[in-house]
Protein backbone atom coordinates (compact mmCIF):
# COMPACT_ATOMS: atom_id res chain seq x y z
CA UNK A 1 0.00 0.00 0.00
CA UNK A 2 2.51 2.56 1.09
CA UNK A 3 4.80 2.08 -2.28
CA UNK A 4 1.25 2.24 -4.79
CA UNK A 5 0.85 5.32 -2.43
CA UNK A 6 4.41 6.50 -2.40
CA UNK A 7 4.45 5.96 -6.37
CA UNK A 8 1.54 7.75 -7.28
CA UNK A 9 1.95 10.83 -4.91
CA UNK A 10 5.16 10.96 -6.93
CA UNK A 11 3.46 11.15 -10.19
CA UNK A 12 0.15 12.55 -9.42
CA UNK A 13 2.39 15.76 -7.45
CA UNK A 14 4.80 16.07 -10.61
CA UNK A 15 2.43 16.41 -13.00
CA UNK A 16 0.26 18.76 -10.69
CA UNK A 17 3.65 21.41 -10.27
CA UNK A 18 3.94 20.89 -14.08
CA UNK A 19 1.16 21.44 -14.98
CA UNK A 20 0.59 24.76 -12.33
CA UNK A 21 3.62 25.82 -13.99
CA UNK A 22 2.58 26.10 -17.26
CA UNK A 23 4.73 23.15 -18.72
CA UNK A 24 3.83 21.95 -22.37
CA UNK A 25 2.14 18.32 -22.53
CA UNK A 26 5.93 16.94 -23.64
CA UNK A 27 6.97 18.12 -19.76
CA UNK A 28 4.35 16.81 -18.52
CA UNK A 29 4.72 13.67 -19.34
CA UNK A 30 8.57 13.30 -18.70
CA UNK A 31 7.89 14.59 -15.34
CA UNK A 32 5.47 11.65 -14.50
CA UNK A 33 8.15 8.78 -13.82
CA UNK A 34 10.61 10.91 -12.47
CA UNK A 35 10.88 8.56 -9.26
CA UNK A 36 11.86 5.56 -11.45
CA UNK A 37 14.91 3.95 -12.26
CA UNK A 38 16.03 5.98 -15.29
CA UNK A 39 15.85 3.14 -18.56
CA UNK A 40 12.47 2.37 -17.47
CA UNK A 41 11.31 5.71 -17.01
CA UNK A 42 12.57 6.70 -20.37
CA UNK A 43 10.99 3.67 -21.62
CA UNK A 44 7.51 4.78 -20.43
CA UNK A 45 7.90 8.40 -21.92
CA UNK A 46 8.59 7.42 -24.90
CA UNK A 47 5.50 5.02 -24.85
CA UNK A 48 3.74 8.34 -24.23
CA UNK A 49 5.01 10.70 -26.56
CA UNK A 50 7.29 12.89 -24.12
CA UNK A 51 10.61 13.25 -24.13
CA UNK A 52 12.98 10.88 -22.53
CA UNK A 53 15.96 12.61 -22.29
CA UNK A 54 13.98 15.15 -20.14
CA UNK A 55 13.43 12.44 -18.35
CA UNK A 56 17.22 11.10 -17.53
CA UNK A 57 17.46 14.62 -16.25
CA UNK A 58 14.72 14.81 -14.24
CA UNK A 59 15.35 11.07 -12.92
CA UNK A 60 19.10 12.19 -11.82
CA UNK A 61 18.00 15.19 -10.10
CA UNK A 62 15.63 13.02 -8.04
CA UNK A 63 17.66 10.66 -7.31
CA UNK A 64 19.86 12.88 -5.85
CA UNK A 65 17.68 15.29 -4.15
CA UNK A 66 16.20 12.08 -2.16
CA UNK A 67 19.75 11.18 -0.97
CA UNK A 68 20.56 14.33 -0.06
CA UNK A 69 17.26 15.10 1.68
CA UNK A 70 15.30 12.03 2.41
CA UNK A 71 16.79 10.55 5.99
CA UNK A 72 16.60 14.67 7.13
CA UNK A 73 12.96 14.42 5.98
CA UNK A 74 12.64 10.78 7.78
CA UNK A 75 14.28 12.29 10.92
CA UNK A 76 12.03 15.25 11.05
CA UNK A 77 8.70 13.36 10.72
CA UNK A 78 9.98 10.84 13.36
CA UNK A 79 10.43 7.58 11.14
CA UNK A 80 13.00 5.40 12.96
CA UNK A 81 11.84 2.07 10.95
CA UNK A 82 15.03 0.79 8.76
CA UNK A 83 12.47 -1.37 6.50
CA UNK A 84 10.19 1.74 6.42
CA UNK A 85 12.91 4.49 5.91
CA UNK A 86 14.28 2.25 3.16
CA UNK A 87 11.04 1.51 1.52
CA UNK A 88 10.11 4.97 1.24
CA UNK A 89 13.83 6.39 -0.18
CA UNK A 90 13.73 3.57 -2.76
CA UNK A 91 10.49 4.38 -3.99
CA UNK A 92 11.30 7.98 -3.94
CA UNK A 93 14.92 8.19 -4.65
CA UNK A 94 15.60 4.75 -6.94
CA UNK A 95 19.00 3.90 -7.28
CA UNK A 96 20.77 7.40 -5.83
CA UNK A 97 18.73 6.71 -3.34
CA UNK A 98 18.75 3.10 -2.60
CA UNK A 99 22.72 3.39 -2.72
CA UNK A 100 22.80 5.94 0.14
CA UNK A 101 20.51 3.74 2.26
CA UNK A 102 22.54 1.05 1.64
CA UNK A 103 25.49 3.08 3.42
CA UNK A 104 22.98 4.20 6.30
CA UNK A 105 22.35 0.81 7.34
CA UNK A 106 22.02 -2.60 5.33
CA UNK A 107 18.64 -3.23 6.09
CA UNK A 108 17.25 0.10 4.62
CA UNK A 109 19.11 -0.61 2.08
CA UNK A 110 17.37 -3.98 1.12
CA UNK A 111 14.09 -2.67 1.65
CA UNK A 112 14.84 0.14 -0.91
CA UNK A 113 16.14 -2.00 -3.15
CA UNK A 114 12.63 -3.59 -3.28
CA UNK A 115 11.08 -0.59 -3.09
CA UNK A 116 13.15 0.19 -6.12
CA UNK A 117 12.30 -2.27 -8.23
CA UNK A 118 8.75 -2.76 -7.26
CA UNK A 119 8.03 0.93 -7.92
CA UNK A 120 9.79 0.95 -11.45
CA UNK A 121 7.43 -2.41 -11.92
CA UNK A 122 4.30 -0.46 -10.59
CA UNK A 123 5.09 2.83 -12.45
CA UNK A 124 5.84 0.76 -15.69
CA UNK A 125 2.20 -1.07 -15.91
CA UNK A 126 0.15 1.66 -14.53
CA UNK A 127 0.82 4.73 -15.39
CA UNK A 128 0.65 4.40 -19.18
CA UNK A 129 -2.31 2.97 -18.18
CA UNK A 130 -3.94 5.33 -16.39
CA UNK A 131 -2.20 8.39 -18.61
CA UNK A 132 -4.19 7.22 -21.37
CA UNK A 133 -7.25 7.14 -19.54
CA UNK A 134 -7.10 10.33 -17.49
CA UNK A 135 -5.67 12.50 -21.02
CA UNK A 136 -6.55 10.14 -23.50
CA UNK A 137 -4.20 9.02 -26.51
Amino acid sequence: VSLLCGSATAAVSAVAIGWFLQGSEDALIAMAPKSVTAPVAMGITEQLGGLPSLTAVLVIVTGITGAMLGPHVLNLVGVKDWAARGLAIGTASHGIGTARAMQVNETAGAFAGLAMELNALATALLLPLIWRLVFGG
